[in-house]
């Protein structure tokens, strides 16, 4: 479900209370959502997420537990569920990627959404309910915010998509495989993913 968050005209008296106001009902959408339920705020529009099927948890969970186990920098750390404040992706950008890896100690703090200048990599698995969003304003946001890699699991398509070397608001190199297939995370990172245990 996505409602629409009213449109920012350019540097109006209004401006700071537009802002308020998406942020109100951003934070009013979050506090009633129910246990399991995310709210996110993605260019302009204010997502109400359902809790991911059993297949999804599966696949992130599977990525997850590959990263930990060959992960040669033993500071990297994976997360799951953890609020990023994604610059241009909104007025106030807050999101809540599958998959998050950073540096141990990066997110130390009380926050809920974080800043991700010190994220390497964050990762999707597609929905039925979040597809569109995970392989357009997500991606576009992902490449602003200069987040080295994103790794998209598109279920519909059957296929993993690394994105790197983000520029503007894209990535201008992407390598995909099948589902069964391995797909290499290069330097920092130096390991493989296995698809097949998808």
């Amino acid at each position: 479900m996505a409602l629409a968050a009213p449109e920012r005209s350019p540097h109006t008296v209004g401006d700071e209370d537009t802002v308020a106001s998406i942020e109100d009902a951003f934070e009013a959408l979050s506090a009633a959502a129910p246990e399991g339920w995310r709210v996110e705020l993605i260019e302009g529009e204010i997502h109400v997420v359902p809790p991911a099927n059993g297949e999804h948890e599966e696949i992130v969970s599977e990525v997850a537990d590959q990263v930990a186990g060959r992960r040669k920098d033993a500071k990297l750390r994976t997360r799951t569920g953890l609020g990023l404040r994604v610059p241009g992706a909104s007025l106030t950008g807050k999101v809540v990627p599958d998959l998050v890896i950073a540096p141990k100690g990066s997110f130390s703090d009380t926050l809920e959404y974080h800043d991700p200048s010190p994220v390497m990599l964050v990762g999707e698995v597609t929905s039925e309910s979040t597809a569109h969003n995970d392989r357009g304003p997500k991606m576009r946001g992902y490449a602003r915010a200069g987040i080295p890699f994103y790794l998209l699991v598109d279920r519909d398509a059957g296929q993993v998509v690394l994105y790197s070397e983000p520029a503007g608001e894209r990535y201008t190199r992407e390598a995909a495989v099948a589902f069964s297939k391995t797909i290499t995370l290069p330097a920092p990172f130096d390991f493989d993913i296995d698809t097949g245990e998808f």
